[in-house]
């Protein structure tokens, strides 16, 4: 029973179809006494971090967050949203992941940063299975999670940054795994086969 927590800032369609290759049928709640019913839960996220926030909290879904204790996974916007600040609109966000989303640094290159890219190991975890040095995935994120103790995987565009980050029963990747073909869909049932 996967929860996909829509706040009108997503594609959500994407996702739930992304699981649904995976024999999954996730349901899309739209409120927050909803998410205590399912065994996971999904933060998707697209947009500015102020904007989402702000509906995250208006809408009441701050609290059941807060409670909630099985696996909960942000992806792109949703990952930053768990995380402690954001540079983006300076807001504070929901704290489950310890560390701040800062502007990407890019120097010469193109922001944001949108494309296929690779990924670094830096941690063995439950999410990381089967992930190699060969592997993409895709990006659209001008914002990231400065690398710290949460990090299991990093990226790099410009500077290193967090692309998965875990943290109790949190955890985020920061690039779209329902875009990432094959990879991606293999991050997907990680996070399904993932145990606390």
């Amino acid at each position: 029973m996967i929860a996909i927590i829509n706040t009108g800032c997503a594609n959500i369609n994407s996702v739930r179809f992304a699981f649904e290759r995976l024999g999954q049928n996730p349901e899309v709640i739209t409120s927050p006494e909803q998410l205590k019913g399912f065994e996971r839960a999904i933060l998707p996220g697209v947009g500015h971090a102020s904007v989402a926030m702000k509906r995250l909290k208006d809408g009441g879904w701050q609290q059941a967050i807060d409670e909630y204790h099985r696996p909960l996974m942000g992806i792109c916007l949703g990952m930053q949203l768990l995380c402690e600040s954001t540079e983006e609109g300076n807001v504070d966000c929901l704290g489950k992941i310890p560390g701040i989303v800062k502007q990407l640094d890019v120097g010469t290159l193109t922001s944001p940063h949108m494309g296929w890219n690779d990924l670094t190991v830096l941690k063995e975890h439950a999410l990381t299975k089967g992930l190699t040095a060969q592997d993409h995935v895709y990006f659209v994120h001008s914002f990231a999670h400065t690398v710290n103790d949460a990090t299991l995987v990093s990226g790099e565009y410009g500077n290193t940054f967090s692309a998965i980050v875990a943290k109790d029963n949190y955890a985020g990747m920061q690039f779209h795994p329902e875009r990432s073909a094959k990879v991606g869909t293999r991050l997907l049932q990680n996070f399904l086969d993932w145990q606390l």
